[in-house]
């Protein structure tokens, strides 16, 4: 059985420990100036040598720095620790994904007097790993379970942690859906697995593509990093990649390769926020679909959702984004910016018109499957529009609605009325997640533009995009 205690540090783990001694005869101030300018965990300490804060930066140097600014000396968040800080110490990382671990793994053991933020365990996110199961699944969670789990946290940033999964699903390959999925159970072939699987960021248990033993080695591999194994891992996956190669297995051989070379280039891959995906409250995936297809009178729980939304720029010019949602989570490799093309001035129904049109066209042209439940921004005006736009091309729509976000109120095709759900409902939650994160890409794509129109302004743009 596995308990949230497990996760103090290790005997690896504990050996990122700076060596405990007398307190430099530099300042902290002045070993601060010292510090390298690449990521790590940074440790303060008081006058008795004792831990009282773990951080993590991008920027060793800058961020730890920030602490000895008059700003830091009057801010009511940092005023009080600032003045007990004789000393600092530094773990230098490879990335910032490794010193967000770090920096939970050492919390969670020194458990230090000003991170007191984490001290609500059942506030703060977990990364999930259940134990239980055929095909662990890894989730983001904030009601960790305490039995058939292995958890590590809490972490302090949620954006961060949601960014760091997403990164590591591209190395590691494991799911974060909410299937229960049994190797025995020979429904599965047959399966349709989600888009993550044909990009290969998920090896696709939900269709047999792994073995059960293959699969549990990927997450051991996981965990040996999670668990601050980096070097190990490394040895492990070279004498794996060796061994395979002189048993002429050298499509497992190409893969460790693959492995090794994007577990080397982790701290090329930007600033997690940059992964992160958006989070505005706490939703239940799998108790949003489910409620959805109760209220919506779905066949199937809807695993693709899709949301579009219209935004407006300056002079007249008109963006669409379109968003994609695989079981209740956003796949950004799914997401698509528009610009309106045969619309003159602003007319938000024309414009639903021709991004529907463009989307679904596409997507029959090349064969491809719609969405299980297609989102419009707005209300009963844009839901006709796209319910037309769709007969007008002669094609059978996916289940449509939109979501007015004055009342909340959600209508659908063939009825006056609309629903009109509670604000606690996880099915509302939901939809509401797809439709701001629509709008939020929507207006991405607007500031880009503008930008982009300063930039060409002064005589130094280049080509612009479709």
């Amino acid at each position: 059985m596995d308990h949230p205690e497990e996760n103090s540090l290790d005997k690896n783990a504990s050996a990122e420990l700076p060596a405990e001694g007398p307190v430099s005869p530099l300042t902290a101030r002045e070993k601060v100036r010292q510090f390298p300018t690449g990521p790590g965990v940074y440790l303060m300490k008081d006058k008795q040598a004792r831990v009282i804060y773990v951080g993590k930066a991008i920027n060793l140097r800058s961020r730890a720095g920030s602490y000895f600014t008059k700003a830091a000396e009057v801010d009511r968040r940092t005023a009080e620790l600032t003045t007990e800080i004789v000393d600092i110490d530094y773990i230098e990382t490879d990335s910032e994904v490794d010193a967000l671990l770090m920096e939970s793994r050492l919390i969670k053991d020194i458990q230090p007097r000003f991170n007191n933020l984490l001290k609500d365990d059942k506030t703060f996110p977990y990364l999930q790993i259940s134990t239980r199961e055929d095909f662990p699944r890894i989730e983001f969670t904030r009601q960790p379970r305490s039995k058939g789990v292995r958890l590590y946290g809490p972490f302090a940033n949620a954006g961060q942690l949601r960014g760091t999964i997403a990164v590591l699903q591209k190395i590691f390959r494991f799911r974060t859906c909410s299937l229960d999925i049994e190797e025995n159970d020979e429904r599965w072939r047959w399966f349709r697995p989600c888009l993550l699987a044909s990009i290969n960021q998920c090896t696709a248990p939900c269709n047999l593509r792994i073995s059960k033993e293959d699969y549990k080695e990927d997450i051991r591999r996981l965990r040996l990093f999670l668990d601050g194994g980096k070097d190990r891992l490394f040895k492990d996956l070279e004498k794996q990649m060796q061994l395979a190669s002189r048993e002429q297995r050298f499509e497992r051989a190409a893969r460790l390769r693959d492995d090794i070379a994007a577990l080397k280039t982790l701290n090329l891959r930007g600033d997690l926020e940059q992964h992160a995906q958006p989070e505005v409250f706490y939703i239940d995936p799998r108790k949003g679909l489910a409620g959805l297809k109760k209220i919506l009178s779905l066949s199937d729980v809807p695993r693709r959702i899709e949301g579009i939304d219209i935004a407006h720029l300056q002079g007249g010019e008109t963006v669409a984004s379109l968003v994609q949602f695989i079981d209740g989570l956003p796949f950004k490799h799914g997401y698509k910016r528009y610009r309106i093309k045969s619309v003159d001035g602003i007319d938000d129904f024309a414009s639903m018109r021709e991004v529907v049109t463009r989307r679904f066209r596409r997507l029959t042209q090349e064969g491809e499957s719609f969405p299980d439940l297609l989102l419009i921004d707005g209300g009963k005006g844009q839901l006709n529009a796209v319910t037309e736009t769709f007969s007008a091309l002669n094609i059978k729509p996916p289940a449509t609605i939109s979501l007015a976000k004055k009342e909340e109120q959600i209508y659908v095709p063939g009825k006056s009325e609309p629903h009109r759900l509670s604000r606690h409902s996880y099915a509302l939650r939901l939809l509401q997640y797809v439709r701001d994160e629509s709008h939020r890409f929507a207006q991405h794509y607007h500031h880009m533009l503008r930008k982009k129109a300063t930039f060409d302004s002064s005589g130094k743009g280049g080509r612009g995009r479709r």
